[in-house]
């Protein structure tokens, strides 16, 4: 008798992988703040991405000692899930390909990947990502990296769909700050944080556009930081809304004290969880042709859906059922 048919080759043979990535990125941009978010991914396990900061971590005059510093902990043992990648300089700095040749060039088999600021159209973005990939062929990477852009921008928002489609897109990531700065006062600072971030009409715009850009092209919506470092529910509360409004499955953290919370909102439903992983298991008995459970009938489109919740429950923690565990993971 064949061996059951696991999930990912019976229900998406052919197709672009969805990104399976944690659901909290964590920006850092000290050398001192880098080593401790890697201490705090040691005691927490592989539950958040760091992004190590060039664009705005750097020094002015500094920015090629910056970039090394990065490589240097990059490869350091500290950075034991090589779930580390890094933002360089957006495309009108003068360092931003000396960023690339540094980071690329000298850590290119284990940088997570390379997140690209401020683009203003996806011309901007596809010769940025054609020369990410032609430092990394160069350099014998062996493997394309991925490629974070961040939508902050009228032009990038824009030209989202087309930015989601390039090669190599990995994420776009929702840069709330500088979008309302790029009004020009037309929008209000309350809506920089919570609840105006996620009422004002061209914010909420802004990000369902981002969302719906990135899920039709298979990547990952990130949504923006939340301002409050004192607050745990506060940020849950950012996160949760980010995730069950608008359809986020990613967010960022600025501070240690955000992560938590940015992941435990993140997390699907235990319940669901328990019911997907019945319902595979039951699925994969039956080759993957339709069954019922519980009274309903499940086929192919709700195996997917119950897959990838079981994907991400996984990388936010969530102890899955043993079964589907050994089944599915080991």
């Amino acid at each position: 008798m064949p061996a059951p048919r696991h999930p990912k080759d019976a229900l998406f043979a052919g197709e672009k992988p969805f990104p399976v990535i944690p659901a909290c990125e964590h920006f850092a941009g000290s050398e001192k703040l880098i080593t401790k978010a890697l201490d705090l991914q040691e005691r927490l396990g592989a539950v958040f991405d760091i992004t190590c900061d060039c664009e705005d971590g750097a020094e002015t005059g500094r920015e090629k000692a910056h970039a090394e510093m990065i490589v240097g902990l990059l490869h350091s043992p500290a950075n034991r899930f090589a779930m580390a990648g890094a933002r360089i300089h957006d495309y009108t700095h003068p360092h931003w390909k000396k960023d690339v040749d540094i980071l690329v060039g000298g850590a290119g088999a284990v940088i997570a990947y390379v997140t690209i600021p401020k683009c203003t159209s996806v011309d901007q973005a596809a010769e940025m990502i054609a020369y990410i990939q032609a430092v990394a062929k160069k350099k014998k990477a062996k493997r394309e990296i991925p490629v974070h852009v961040l939508v902050e921008t009228h032009g990038a928002l824009h030209d989202a769909w087309d930015i989601a489609k390039l090669p190599s897109v990995q994420v776009l990531d929702f840069g709330l700050m500088d979008f309302v700065s790029g009004h020009h006062g037309a929008i209000h600072a309350s809506a920089m944080r919570s609840p105006g971030q996620f009422e004002h009409p061209l914010v909420a715009r802004g990000k369902a556009e981002v969302v719906a850009a990135a899920l039709a092209h298979g990547v990952v919506p990130a949504h923006n930081v939340s301002l409050d470092l004192k607050n745990a529910y506060n940020v849950f509360r950012d996160a949760y809304r980010a995730r069950h409004d608008f359809g986020f499955l990613r967010m960022w953290s600025i501070h240690p004290s955000q992560i938590a919370p940015i992941v435990d909102a993140m997390k699907p439903d235990l319940n669901e969880v328990a019911t997907a992983a019945a319902i595979l298991l039951d699925a994969q008995q039956a080759n993957w042709g339709p069954i019922q459970f519980d009274g309903e009938l499940h086929d192919r489109a709700t195996y997917r859906y119950f897959w990838e919740l079981l994907q991400k429950a996984r990388i936010t923690g969530v102890k899955l059922p043993d079964e589907a565990a050994r089944a599915f993971f080991d």
